[in-house]
């Protein structure tokens, strides 16, 4: 398998030339020259495959010989070691919950198969990788916990100060080690921008090996694909697919979704949730993809102005926005709603939403409304420990902390805190 940049002026590269690069020189995002076809057999039998075995077969044709299958079904086995679950709601709505893994969000998949692949990559080389990422929530701890004491891979994170929950901050900032977090004082636009920047400076790329672990890299992106395949192999009524809603912000996990529906999974339509960050959702009633200034919601990980990932979303559609709308659609939820979404859901389901599902919720269920034959699932994205401000003042309930985070809660917050300009964090980086 190859990849070629969105922008079409850089090299094809294979699987781990663009996991070691994260973004292409030209500062395009890479995507494989051709989608694979699941094998028609898995998915008519796919209840009779364990989880590994379907997570390897996705995953094997992107992979393209990079890795000896031996220790790829080691690095999937690895990836997902937790649980998964299909959760009923009601009789038409049920929610894929992701966040069971170490850190509580559906980014551990991603980082933790990303992690094992960067270093199976490096562990032969004489310099070292610094893996620079920016995150507006769960991406930072998330690759925290993935990378951790990874040997030749060093970490820098940039977060928006005040802009990511208690929980996720003692994530990204009290390991130490080799994960060094930079706490910008802006939103996480400004931190996205000046990792894009660090990408392009020569200066900086003479001084360190930079690799992304955004979702922009592919091995962070592609393994998102297993959850939708799961989340089918759960779904009891095979001749009605589900409708999937997905709580959206720089569209790499909605992307990889519809990557999984067009090399074969069965999938009736896809919901992009979006918050008041709804540039996807104009872009859909008007055809006109237009950024703008993020602004910061109660669901603060799709805080996004800019959403890189939906270059390859166009990409799937040869840019056809015919095609592009007739399988996707969006919605775009305020706060005010969030709240009464999470409220009225413990009231009549005694179902506990994050602010990130609730957005995922209400969009499935407005689409749903103008859609009597259909039923469908959202994903859950972040266990509700992150948000507690806002689950215990609309529930009434309070939530209890997790083994796998309460450890972190006493510990020491370490950070360096910085200006949201690119010249600071340059001089960081070459220091």
């Amino acid at each position: 398998m190859k990849y070629y940049s969105t922008n079409k002026q850089s090299p094809l590269v294979d699987f781990k030339e663009a996991t070691i690069n994260g973004q292409a020189p030209d500062k395009g995002l890479y995507f494989p020259e051709r989608i694979p076809v699941v094998d028609k057999e898995v998915i008519t039998n796919i209840e009779e495959y364990s989880n590994e075995e379907i997570g390897f077969k996705i995953i094997e044709p992107y992979v393209g010989g990079c890795i000896p299958a031996e220790k790829l079904m080691q690095i999937v086995k690895e990836t997902i070691n937790f649980p998964l679950p299909l959760v009923k709601i009601n009789e038409r709505i049920a929610t894929l919950e992701l966040f069971h893994g170490p850190t509580l969000a559906f980014k551990d998949i991603g980082a933790r198969f990303m992690s094992r692949c960067l270093g199976h990559f490096v562990k032969d080389q004489d310099r070292k990788v610094t893996v620079l990422v920016a995150t507006s929530g769960d991406t930072g701890g998330a690759v925290a916990n993935g990378f951790y004491g990874v040997d030749g891979v060093e970490v820098v994170i940039l977060y928006p100060s005040g802009k990511v929950s208690p929980v996720q901050e003692k994530q990204l900032t009290t390991l130490g080690k080799n994960i060094h977090a930079l706490e910008i004082e802006g939103n996480f636009d400004d931190c996205q921008r000046m990792v894009k920047e660090a990408f392009t400076d020569e200066t900086v790329k003479k001084k360190r090996f930079l690799t992304s672990a955004n979702s922009i890299n592919v091995a962070r992106w592609l393994p998102q694909q297993f959850y939708y395949f799961f989340g089918y192999k759960q779904w009891a009524d095979k001749t009605n697919p589900p409708v999937i809603s997905v709580p959206s912000g720089n569209f790499g996990n909605i992307c990889a979704g519809i990557l999984a529906n067009s090399s074969g999974l069965p999938v009736s339509h896809f919901i992009a949730a979006c918050n008041a960050n709804d540039i996807v959702t104009r872009y859909l009633q008007t055809e006109k993809l237009e950024t703008k200034e993020a602004v910061a919601t109660l669901s603060n990980a799709m805080d996004v102005g800019n959403p890189s990932n939906f270059i390859r979303v166009l990409e799937i559609f040869h840019h056809q926005f015919p095609e592009l709308k007739s399988r996707l659609s969006s919605y775009s939820i305020t706060d005010e709603e969030t709240v009464n979404t999470i409220r009225e859901v413990y009231q009549q389901y005694n179902y506990t939403l994050d602010p990130h599902g609730a957005v995922g919720y209400l969009a499935l269920k407005r689409w749903l409304g103008t859609h009597p034959e259909a039923e469908g699932f959202f994903l859950e994205t972040a266990h509700p420990v992150k948000f507690p401000d806002a689950i215990e003042q609309h529930t009434g309930k309070k939530i209890g902390i997790p083994a796998s985070v309460a450890g972190i809660m006493n510990s020491k917050k370490v950070t360096t805190k910085m200006k949201p300009v690119y010249e600071a964090l340059k001089n960081y980086l070459l220091d």
